[in-house]
């Protein structure tokens, strides 16, 4: 069950606002990774975390617009910060060969797979999809 008061105290400790200069990206960057980080995440984290990385995705779409991100870009982002293969996505995506070839942006993430992929890192699924 989700704890508002819990969540609230996640809100005033980390105070996450418009990020306007690459050092409130790095310093958010740190607290994702952190939350990344953690074995069993609670519901107020993972939402926590979520406007983070939706904040931190604002911020680079706006800085770096060449390099926007994607659903490519937020599932390596995602495996590099949990030190994570190709071949630990193989129970999620079925066969080394889907695997490979999502990292290596030869092949769109599907519906199917971003929900397994969500549930797995514990983020919305609609990260790994186009809108």
């Amino acid at each position: 069950m989700f704890d508002f008061d819990k969540y609230s105290s996640f809100l005033s400790q980390y105070q996450p606002r418009i990020i306007k200069n690459e050092d409130e990206n790095e310093i958010f960057l740190e607290i994702v990774e952190s939350l990344l980080s953690r074995e069993n995440p609670t519901p107020e984290e993972d939402t926590l975390l979520e406007l983070l990385v939706k904040l931190i995705e604002d911020f680079e779409q706006k800085i770096y617009q060449i390099n926007a991100s994607t659903p490519h870009s937020r599932l390596l982002h995602l495996m590099d910060a949990r030190n994570l293969e190709a071949a630990d996505l193989v129970g999620i995506m079925d066969t080394i060969e889907i695997v490979t070839q999502i990292i290596n942006n030869q092949l769109e993430i599907t519906k199917k797979q971003a929900e397994a992929l969500g549930k797995f890192f514990q983020v919305n699924p609609s990260l790994f999809l186009f809108n």
